[in-house]
């Protein structure tokens, strides 16, 4: 019989209660009910009045206090049988849309990478530049290049004219549709550039050196190490950036709205922020122009929802 068998046990320790905190879970929405709250009133309650008057015949009026009649879906059938009008104004706002994008984010990851290279005495003075462009208000910005392209006094005929020895005084650039999208464009991707920029800045900046170092060593080029390390690791900051993007130039309005009072043609220039503004406040058929904001926010939904899906998507991943 084994001497270990007689020996006594050991004395049991007390089980020590762990005691868990009590949860509260009213105490966050609590917290967050404020805003909620705010959030509700300044964002849901014009949303939904946008709504019911989609559904009215809302007129001036209606404004003096007539009661609005309903109409059901006759806004909707007149806004989306308007081929001229509606349609040929949306077409004209993603085609906008499409080549704003594209040139703005470029031309942000391009200053991003270069931003990266240069020295730290260039890197503050192109901040500095990329701060002072993104901090102009766009109505600011959108009178300084109206000036450029002025008819009878703009920079840009005085320098032609005086580069070609031709006389470009009384050419009026905003009066051709092509060249009046091109003015859009420039102070439109002159205003977003920096942000991009910034933002893809930021994300790059966090790619581990070693990484960098390692595909050097492996003989990877300059393009190469952009496209299989670089730009798969800010791809999130790039999705967002394309959607943020596409919905702030979909919805395009002061840049277009100002230099058509320049000198632009509102017919064949004007984009779906402007053309809103033209049925409601302009002719005074707030009924439509609600009608066509409410399928403007459809159209941005389901630009939007798939790159949000993605984006959730690969962060599970």
């Amino acid at each position: 019989m084994s001497l270990l068998a007689d020996l006594p046990a050991p004395p049991k320790t007390p089980r020590q209660e762990i005691r868990q905190p009590t949860r509260k879970p009213f105490l966050p929405w609590l917290l967050l009910s404020a805003a909620m709250v705010i959030l509700g009133v300044l964002t849901g309650f014009p949303l939904v009045r946008l709504v019911l008057m989609s559904f009215q015949e809302y007129e001036r009026a209606q404004l003096m206090g007539q009661p609005a009649t309903w109409v059901g879906l006759d806004n909707y059938t007149t806004i989306l049988t308007d081929v001229d009008g509606f349609w040929t104004v949306l077409a004209r706002s993603f085609v906008l849309m499409v080549v704003l994008v594209a040139v703005t984010i470029v031309l942000g990851m391009l200053v991003a990478l270069l931003m990266m290279r240069v020295g730290k005495g260039l890197r503050l003075l192109m901040s500095v530049g990329l701060l002072l462009a993104w901090a102009m208000p766009s109505l600011a910005a959108t009178t300084v290049w109206g000036w450029l392209f002025d008819t009878q006094y703009g920079v840009i005929n005085n320098v032609l004219t005086a580069i070609t020895g031709d006389r470009w005084f009384g050419y009026s650039w905003l009066l051709d549709p092509l060249s009046f999208f091109v003015i859009v464009a420039c102070i439109v991707v002159w205003g977003a550039v920096p942000f991009v920029a910034f933002t893809l800045y930021a994300g790059l900046t966090q790619i581990p050196e070693e990484v960098i170092e390692a595909a050097q060593l492996d003989g990877a080029s300059a393009f190469q190490r952009f496209r299989l390390i670089q730009l798969p690791y800010v791809r999130t900051i790039v999705t967002v950036l394309v959607v943020l993007s596409m919905i702030w130039d979909l919805k395009l309005f002061t840049q277009v709205f100002v230099l058509q009072d320049i000198g632009g043609d509102r017919e064949l220039t004007s984009t779906i922020g402007v053309y809103i503004y033209q049925t409601g406040m302009a002719q005074g058929h707030y009924g439509l122009a609600s009608a066509i904001g409410v399928i403007f926010v459809i159209v941005m939904l389901a630009i939007a929802y798939p790159y949000v899906r993605r984006t959730l998507r690969e962060e599970e991943l």
